[in-house]
């Protein structure tokens, strides 16, 4: 009996020590075959890296740590399987976003691809300027009022009915909801479902520990991102068909009309995968980040009333000048300073994007040290959005720090900068004034649990998705 309970006593300790001489070895051979000045930092665990920490931590308490311990300029760490520098402050972000297609290229993480996308198509962006086309501010202005139009529905059916709601799956409702009419002409619930569901698999597993066993939140994110890419191709194919027969019906009615339009280099159509790929990238930006945005604005104008009537004051007076029924439009949007002021440093405080990925194409040096060719970097938004240098008094809520000429350069980069800079970002800023409009117009909010906490899932979300108190202003 004895001879057979031994063996599986010791085998958790054989792993164990397996493990350890893996790390061991593999932090000699790192040492022992890199002559580079490489900057400071760890790579953690052998395989999992630093990116357990990552997630735990959170991007901003991760960033941090490592800036005190090694670095404020740049440091070193694994994450996704990855090594990776770290550029930090205002100097690193201007670094790489003016070095963006001369020292770096782009790069997602494996568990992006892996989980979003058709691998195969993932590089093939015949498309890229007709994704700037689509969402630059001239071809934006149409959506206006249908945002407006989508927002009263959405609060009627939501919101109006209740005293207390939770803004957070609103949110992601909402804007989930305006991407696939915006997008895909979807309006039925149960075809926005087939999306919706599988979409929010990925979501929550894409930036998990890349571990590919059932139960994991890599696992059900790898499924749903299937389950996902499937129904776009279903719909795009349903799509084509129908514009080959209805062509005068169908033409540039929205994003996935006009995308198979587009042809590649060689005048060919784009497939279906390649087609997929984009509208996802759109689903991706249009959902997870805007509707974080919405709700951290909410959530400061549910906490500090001071700001919660200015920005009711100036939607008040855009409300007086039009009519009872009349949609908002471009023009009124444009009027909204000191709201987007508000929303401005809301993305400082609790940016919906944390920064983002490049791949280096050629050995550099920054800082006194070496950056190695194939290389990832990441560049990110805490590291100067929370510096005391760039702005002072940081933890502060002051909208007034957008006035003017507003923060220095390369300091304020929730959307990014240099030639990728995010091409939604204007799409963006239009969805979240027009819901923020129609919210104040309606209510006065208190938060119903005044400490709540945000943490980043990989979005900052509320930890009890946001419940707020809804008091409707007397008619």
């Amino acid at each position: 009996m004895n001879t057979l309970i031994i063996p599986y006593i010791m085998i958790p300790l054989l792993l164990l020590s397996l493990i350890s001489v893996i790390y061991l070895i593999s932090i000699f051979i790192g040492k022992k075959g890199s002559s580079k000045n490489l900057p400071p930092g760890s790579y953690g665990y052998p395989i999992i890296g630093e990116t357990m920490k990552f997630g735990l931590l959170g991007p901003q308490k991760f960033v941090k740590d490592r800036m005190d311990k090694y670095s404020p300029e740049v440091f070193k760490t694994s994450l996704f399987g990855e090594k990776i520098a770290v550029f930090c402050g205002a100097p690193g972000n201007k670094f790489l976003f003016m070095n963006e297609n001369k020292l770096l290229t782009t790069w997602w993480p494996k568990t992006i691809t892996k989980t979003l996308f058709f691998p195969d198509y993932v590089d093939t962006n015949p498309q890229n300027k007709f994704t700037h086309e689509f969402l630059k501010p001239e071809a934006i202005k149409q959506y206006v009022p249908v945002m407006d139009a989508l927002a009263r529905d959405h609060l009627d059916q939501h919101w109006t009915c209740n005293s207390v709601v939770k803004v957070f799956p609103l949110a992601k409702q909402y804007t989930f909801e305006l991407a696939c009419k915006l997008f895909l002409s979807l309006v039925d619930q149960k075809d926005i479902k087939k999306l919706s569901d599988p979409f929010a698999l990925v979501t929550n597993g894409m930036m998990s520990t890349p571990i590919d066993f059932p139960g994991t939140a890599y696992n059900r994110a790898i499924k749903g991102g299937k389950m996902m890419r499937e129904e776009l191709v279903r719909i795009i194919k349903n799509r084509r068909k129908e514009m080959v027969e209805k062509k005068d019906k169908s033409e540039g009615r929205d994003l996935l009309s006009k995308m198979l339009l587009l042809t590649d280099e060689d005048g060919k159509f784009l497939s279906e995968m390649q087609i997929s790929n984009n509208i996802v990238g759109f689903l991706l930006a249009s959902f997870e980040t805007t509707s974080s945005a919405v709700t951290s604005v909410i959530n400061y104008l549910a906490q500090l009333p001071h700001v919660y009537e200015e920005v009711f004051k100036e939607q008040t007076e855009i409300a007086k000048s039009k009519g009872p029924d009349e949609p908002l439009t471009w023009e009124d949007v444009e009027k909204m300073k000191y709201s987007w002021n508000v929303a401005r440093e809301t993305f400082r405080l609790t940016s919906p994007g944390q920064g983002a990925f490049r791949e280096t194409t050629t050995e550099f040096t920054y800082a006194g040290f070496t950056i190695p060719k194939g290389f990832k970097t990441f560049w990110t938004v805490h590291s100067s959005h929370k510096n005391p240098k760039c702005f002072p008094e940081p933890e502060k809520f002051d909208p007034s720090r957008f006035e003017g000429s507003g923060p220095s350069p390369f300091t304020f980069v929730p959307f990014g900068g240099g030639p990728r800079m995010c091409p939604g970002r204007e799409y963006a800023r239009i969805e979240v004034l027009v819901f923020i409009h129609n919210v104040v117009r309606r209510f006065k909010l208190k938060k119903a649990i005044p400490n709540e906490k945000f943490v980043v899932r990989p979005v900052p979300i509320p930890v009890h998705g946001l419940p707020v108190h809804l008091h409707p202003h007397e008619k």
